[in-house]
C-alpha cells in the first residue's frame, strides 16, 4: 500500500434466520475488505433467538458494525481516515431500521444494545447499503448454496480456484 492512496474498508454481513433446528438461533457473518484484501471475517451463532429476519439482520449488522468500527480506530494510528464505511445487507427492512430515528412499537422488543448501529449511522460513522441477494458473499458462510453462487462467493473472496 502506497502511503498516499486512499483506502477503502467494506463490510458484507448476512444472517441465516433460526438456521440451528435445535434451538432455532441465527447464524450471522460477515467479511471485511481493505481495498480487494480480505482482513476479517467471522461466522457465530447468534447469542439470543430473534423473532424475524429483519432483527436478525439488524443485530448481526450492529455486532459487525463494532468490528467495523474497530478496524476503522486501528488505521487512524497509521494516518489512514476512512471516512464514512459501509456495510452491504441483503435486508431492506433492517437498513431501514437505522435511519428511522422514532422507535416504534414493532421494534421495542429489540434490546437497547443492537440500536448502537443505528446511533452510529446518524453519527455518519457507518452506512447501509442494499446488496442484491445473488450478489451478498456472506451467504457462503450461513447457507448452502448451488455452485455458481458458491464459484461466485468464492472468486469475489479471491479465493484461488482447485486444480
Amino acid at each position: 500500500y502506497l502511503a498516499e492512496c486512499e483506502f477503502l474498508l467494506i463490510s458484507y454481513s448476512d444472517v441465516d434466520y433460526a438456521g440451528c433446528r435445535l434451538d432455532r438461533k441465527s447464524t450471522s457473518s460477515y467479511y471485511q475488505f481493505l481495498e480487494n484484501c480480505l482482513v476479517s471475517w467471522a461466522s457465530k451463532k447468534q447469542h439470543s433467538i430473534t423473532l424475524s429476519t429483519t432483527e436478525a439482520e439488524y443485530v448481526a449488522t450492529g455486532s459487525y458494525g463494532t468490528q467495523v468500527l474497530w478496524i476503522k480506530h486501528q488505521l487512524q494510528d497509521y494516518h489512514v481516515n476512512l471516512g464514512c464505511v459501509p456495510i452491504m445487507c441483503d435486508n431492506t427492512s433492517a437498513i431501514s431500521l437505522t435511519k428511522n430515528l422514532i422507535q416504534h412499537f414493532r421494534i421495542k422488543y429489540i434490546e437497547i444494545r443492537h440500536h448502537f448501529l443505528r446511533d452510529e449511522v446518524n453519527k455518519n460513522k457507518i452506512e447501509l447499503h442494499f446488496v442484491e441477494t445473488e450478489k451478498q458473499i456472506a451467504d457462503v458462510l450461513t447457507k448452502s448454496l448451488c455452485n455458481d453462487r458458491f464459484s461466485f462467493s468464492r472468486r469475489e473472496l479471491g479465493l484461488c480456484n482447485p486444480p
